[in-house]
């Protein structure tokens, strides 16, 4: 590691920890701000949002910087272009957030910015090239099955952190840890990539800073921006990284598997698949008399656990532990339901 990685590391840290509490003023000041006027929202005070902004701009700085000056995040597999798509896409993302954290848009609007910011990602060179091959070596995939493949990844994996925004400092915690497995793995003899680790560092650091304003009672919230920009950051950080989708899955299988469930319950009541309610896992684990501490730390054990699985998996073990976490959490989820009933 060179001796200079440390202090772009650190502005992303130090940017996030003091930008936050400054975008939370000028949230409030333009009355940007959650209040707490339905069931499914848990926090007792108007709260404000676009935190995600922060998180952004504490990471990007360290990426423009780095970019300029250096060949660290270019030397690689990563390219300039790609560095370009994936920014781009999160200032969609933020400019979206705002918008929609401003005027309160319907979800068929707000769609619009994931959808447009995974599109300008993958066009601009975000894309899975190859998959490994549970047997063996690697599949390469066609042009096309790669856009069609890494399009739909981002989108899902921006949505999962979205959806998984509900308790304080959740989202944040369980994306640090999703960063920190892919740069774990990409430090390793058998895939040493020194550009993603730093890149995935730059995103611990500033979701890190941001955490310290964040966690209960939050004193701001990620708001849309920043709880989609989690996953499309985890997402191409999986990407670029040579294609450990089955690495994050391992880490963001909780979230992700949830979301799928719940989408599916919405789809058989007839109602808008991103309409809100009380479905969602960390709710369920509110209801059966966990903390918000509690449902944090329990979440986040559980994602660590089956991160760490993924540093000495092989790719078919990998597999087998997606299939054990599958039916773990279906299982768990109507343990609760059941239980939450007799409480």
């Amino acid at each position: 590691m060179p001796l200079w990685w440390p202090f772009p590391v650190a502005l992303a840290f130090v940017g996030a920890a003091l930008l936050t509490p400054l975008v939370a003023r000028l949230a409030t000041r333009f009355g940007i701000i959650d209040a707490p006027n339905a069931e499914r929202k848990i926090h007792r005070t108007p709260t404000p949002l676009l935190g995600g902004m922060a998180v952004f701009l504490a990471f990007a700085v360290p990426t423009v910087l780095v970019t300029l000056f250096s060949n660290a995040l270019t030397g690689g597999e990563i390219g300039a272009s790609q560095i370009f798509g994936f920014l781009l896409g999160g200032l969609i993302l933020m400019i979206g957030g705002y918008i929609d954290d401003r005027y309160n848009l319907p979800p068929k609007w707000s769609f619009l910015f994931p959808l447009a910011a995974s599109l300008v990602a993958t066009f601009l060179g975000i894309g899975v090239e190859k998959v490994t091959n549970p047997l063996g070596g690697f599949v390469f995939l066609p042009s096309i099955i790669s856009t069609a493949f890494t399009f739909v990844w981002l989108l899902t994996m921006t949505y999962t952190t979205k959806l998984l925004d509900g308790v304080d400092g959740l989202a944040g915690s369980i994306s640090l840890i999703g960063a920190l497995m892919i740069a774990a793995l990409a430090l390793t003899e058998k895939y040493y990539q020194p550009d993603v680790v730093l890149l995935s560092l730059f995103f611990v650091a500033a979701i890190g800073g941001f955490l310290l304003w964040n966690f209960y009672p939050a004193r701001i919230f990620l708001g849309e921006g920043g709880s989609t920009f989690l996953g499309f950051t985890l997402g191409t950080l999986a990407v670029i990284a040579g294609s450990k989708v089955a690495t994050l899955l391992l880490v963001l299988g909780i979230p992700a598997i949830d979301v799928v469930t719940v989408m599916i319950r919405r789809l058989i009541e007839r109602r808008p698949v991103f309409s809100g309610d009380r479905y969602h896992l960390h709710h369920l684990l509110l209801d059966n008399g966990l903390s918000e501490r509690q449902v944090v730390f329990v979440y986040s054990s559980l994602c660590f656990l089956f991160g760490l699985s993924t540093l000495v998996f092989s790719s078919a073990e990998k597999i087998i532990a997606l299939v054990v976490l599958t039916i773990g959490i279906l299982g768990g989820i109507f343990f609760l339901e059941r239980r939450k009933k007799r409480l």
